[in-house]
Formats: C-alpha cells, structure tokens, sequence
C-alpha cells in the first residue's frame, strides 16, 4: 500500500454549521480507526425500547471519489453495550458514488421492561463512527462447477463445529 492509498483525500461537506461549534467529526485518538458521527437534532430525541429504527442526521455529505474506498458506519462500542443504542440496519454502507447527507439508523435494543430503557440523544451527542474501507471489486466468471475443492466444500451453518479449536 503506498502512503497516498493509505491516507486518500475525501471531500467532506458541513450541512449543519453547528458542526463547527461542537467539533467537526475527527479521529478521536493518534490510532483510531473511525470518526464519530454527531447527531444533528433540532431538539432532544428519546427513543423508546424496541420501537422501530430512526434515523438521524449528521450534519455532513462526503465525496470519496474513487470506486476502491466506501465508508462503514459502525456502532460505538460504548453506546451499545452500556445503553443499548445499537444501529438499526446491523452496519451501514455510503458508497463512494453517494454524495447526500449521511444519517445513522439507530435503534434502542434495551427489553421494554427494563426500568429507564429509553435513551435520549442530545443534539451534538457523538452516536456511531465512520471507518473507511477497501473495496475489492472482482470480475465473476460463470462457470457450471468449480474449478477446485476446499477442505471445507459444501458445508454449511456449523459445519466446523463450535468446540475447542485445536492447535
């Protein structure tokens, strides 16, 4: 990999200046992986245990410009298994062709029973990262069999087994 594949440029555009008062997303850390994603709510948002994903503005639209890179918004880990905000779609994808704002599905995991189970995103809270990714594109080609065997072959769901694996 060559130092300019390594740091790309991306164009980042503030659709909220707000985004200048709380922080521009940033790497949060000399070695961290991903930038935070900033709610940009016009009011409190409380979202209540196990009612359906919303989405979230963040105030920003990127324009990566080349077909190797896309961006994976992921869950802070914090959020997640200390309150229970997750992301609602698992793992979302901004392809580097899309140039709109990019929001964050969220979704409270917490059981309805449990007591305080809603949580609340403020305005300017930081809820979800970006971590940007090679995309490998590979040329398919059809074939009616496969041109070799694996060890593994046509084993499916728990094929290897869930013990101990072994040296």
């Amino acid at each position: 990999m060559t130092p300019e594949s390594a740091r790309p440029t991306i164009e980042l555009r503030v659709l909220d200046e707000r985004l200048h008062q709380w922080g521009l997303p940033r790497y949060q850390s000399a070695q961290a992986a991903a930038i935070d994603l900033i709610a940009c709510l016009q009011a409190p948002l409380r979202i209540e245990p196990q009612a359906p994903a919303v989405l979230i503005p963040t105030g920003i639209a990127l324009h990566m410009n080349a077909d190797h890179l896309c961006a994976m918004i992921v869950a802070r880990s914090g959020l997640g298994h200390k309150k229970g905000l997750v992301l609602g779609n698992g793992t979302g994808i901004v392809d580097a062709d899309y140039m709109a704002e990019c929001f964050v599905s969220v979704w409270n995991r917490n059981p309805a029973s449990l007591a305080d189970a809603a949580i609340t995103i403020e305005p300017g809270d930081r809820i979800a990262q970006m971590l940007f990714v090679p995309v490998l594109r590979p040329q398919f080609t059809l074939v009616s069999a496969f041109s070799t065997s694996s060890e593994r072959g046509l084993g499916g769901f728990g094929s290897t087994g869930v013990g101990t694996a072994s040296a």
